[in-house]
């Protein structure tokens, strides 16, 4: 069995602990440092991406997770961890930073705002995937060996490279296993 750590520092955690256990992995809630040692992957869920930064900093947990994630630890990003992972914001609130771990270049709330909120089924590199937008970002561009793996119309909402896949959405909340599957399927090797 497969141990994966949940970033339990703010938003969507429940759902993304219940749906791997649902596809047989042991989950532990991930609040400091010392607990990402042992793990096999590593997801950063859904919120707000300036305040996860802020708490990543506070918890002393944002060079220890950069560390584990360039060693080459699988980690699956949603929403506002698809924010966390990238090397470049557009828009970032003042003086956030991110981690990264995918040469992308992102762009926070471009899905409009809550009450723009959907559920629409799209297209994966893994099959179709029913895909909850939150006040979403988009990926603008991608870097050297970043695959595109969703697009909503002409718009990135998926990636993947190397360890690291992210999405714009939440599989989570609509109970798609897909994205997480496909995940587990990085940490098993």
């Amino acid at each position: 069995m497969v141990k994966v750590g949940v970033l339990a520092l703010q938003g969507g955690v429940r759902e993304h602990v219940d749906m791997l256990e649902s596809l047989g992995a042991e989950v532990t809630l991930m609040r400091r440092a010392a607990e990402i040692e042992g793990l096999d992957g590593i997801v950063i869920p859904g919120g707000e991406s300036s305040t996860i930064d802020r708490l990543l900093c506070i918890f002393s947990l944002d060079d220890a997770l950069r560390t584990a994630l360039r060693n080459g630890t699988p980690v699956l990003g949603t929403c506002a961890g698809l924010i966390t992972l990238a090397t470049e914001i557009v828009d970032p609130a003042p003086e956030q930073r991110s981690l990264g771990i995918i040469p992308m270049r992102v762009r926070r709330n471009a899905f409009g705002r809550q009450i723009d909120s959907a559920v629409e089924v799209i297209d994966s590199a893994y099959g179709q995937v029913k895909a909850a937008y939150i006040r979403a970002p988009e990926v603008l561009a991608v870097g050297e060996g970043v695959s595109v793996i969703a697009t909503k119309g002409e718009r990135i909402v998926g990636v993947e490279k190397d360890n690291a896949l992210a999405v714009s959405f939440h599989p989570e909340l609509t109970g798609d296993t897909t994205i997480h599957a496909r995940f587990l399927e990085k940490v098993r090797g």
